[in-house]
């Protein structure tokens, strides 16, 4: 389950709203039974779902859904049926199809990189938190709904060591001779290095990372490169990061990689829902 406090779900609506609908209100509309049926138009993933039946709750309505967030849609098929007075649908049903289509998409094209990563090796799909400001919840939940893992949800996660860090420390050679008694200290924390060259992730791999997050390595390289850090540390796990894609997935998981960490799912066309009123 992931968490979708209500007050998020009333910020939402709130958003649109604000303190009544104008336009159900100046025709007569807002006391008369409807319908409304949320499409898929083509092939995806469901996601959001459960953040578009608390929208429509919370305006008023009664809602079924028919297919919960991480289920693979057909065109034509059924996400959600809300029922109630219209002033009521049209209060919530904008911002839900807008939650469902996003969400949707984010999900669609997670599924895609997962499938292509699956079909070669273990590895998992490691979403970052390099999403649009302000769509954290909704945008993780998407990911995880198409089958992929958070990397990192923030900055209270795990330790993760950028050269942002390392180069105030003597870079990586500094890193290195600290590494130890951070890992000590903070016992129950991952530590995670990324590093950009095969020195410096040996050294890191020695030194007792965790993680090895290898930065814009080529594929091609990678193979020989995760072979040598397993080597000198067989429990460490080994990430690349920086232009994974769904084009380019299934090369990199092919090369013994425990995960690809992508930002790809997060950008891209949103899933087209049709809200089909009855």
């Amino acid at each position: 389950m992931f968490l979708f406090p209500a007050s998020f779900v009333e910020s939402l609506l709130e958003e649109d709203l604000h303190l009544y609908d104008l336009t159900s209100l100046a025709l007569g509309l807002e006391d008369q039974p409807g319908q409304v049926r949320a499409v898929a138009r083509g092939q995806g993933v469901a996601a959001g779902v459960e953040v578009a039946r608390e929208l429509f709750r919370l305006a008023g309505a009664e809602v079924e859904v028919k297919s919960p967030s991480g289920a693979s849609l057909e065109p034509g098929q059924e996400i959600l049926i809300a029922r109630g007075p219209v002033g009521r649908l049209h209060a919530a049903y904008k911002i839900a199809q807008n939650v469902l289509e996003y969400a949707g998409g984010i999900a669609t094209r997670t599924r895609q990189i997962v499938d292509r990563v699956k079909a070669v090796s273990e590895a998992e799909v490691l979403v970052t938190r390099k999403h649009f400001p302000g769509t954290k919840r909704l945008s993780l939940a998407a990911a995880l709904a198409g089958g992929a893992q958070v990397h990192r949800t923030g900055l209270s996660d795990s330790i993760l060591i950028f050269d942002q860090h390392y180069q105030y420390l003597g870079g990586i050679e500094g890193l290195a001779k600290i590494l130890p008694a951070v890992k000590k200290k903070y016992t129950e924390r991952t530590i995670a290095v990324e590093v950009s060259s095969l020195e410096a992730a040996s050294l890191a791999a020695q030194s007792g990372a965790d993680i090895i997050q290898l930065e814009k390595f080529p594929a091609a390289e990678l193979k020989t490169v995760v072979a040598r850090l397993k080597e000198l540390n067989p429990l460490v796990k080994v990430v690349a990061a920086g232009g994974v894609n769904a084009d380019n997935a299934a090369d990199y998981a092919a090369t013994g990689l425990d995960g690809l960490v992508t930002t790809w799912p997060f950008f891209g066309r949103p899933q087209d829902v049709k809200m089909a009123f009855q």
